[in-house]
């Protein structure tokens, strides 16, 4: 009649802070929210890696996580390339038409 009581393992549960970082990283992917989603995904993702490691294995999500950092890392440096060239892409369209009378042969030479 008198049996021992056994405690059951707390059940592991998956970090918030992970589907966070997967979700924003995938929606800064298909350019749904293109600035704040990378920047999301990448604070997000490293707060999950903290979460999960010190979670002493209660705690799942890595592998999202890890994809949402990957994620939000890529798209952070691609949106940064892509306005740098941007930039010298608009700047040289301005600089262009003061370039062209330098351009263009002039019939004033000897040759």
């Amino acid at each position: 009649m008198n049996q021992p009581i056994t405690q059951l393992p707390p059940a592991a549960r998956t970090s918030t802070a992970a589907v966070i970082s997967l979700i924003a990283g995938i929606l800064g992917f298909v350019q749904i929210l293109p600035i704040i989603g990378p920047i999301a995904a990448i604070v997000s993702g490293h707060i999950a890696k903290n979460e999960i490691k010190k979670g002493g294995g209660l705690v799942t999500g890595n592998g999202m996580a890890t994809i949402g950092l990957i994620l939000g890392y890529v798209m952070l440096a691609l949106g940064i390339c892509l306005t740098c060239i941007g930039i010298l892409a608009f700047t040289g369209a301005i600089t262009l038409p003061f370039a062209i009378p330098f351009l263009t042969p002039s019939s004033n030479s000897g040759y």
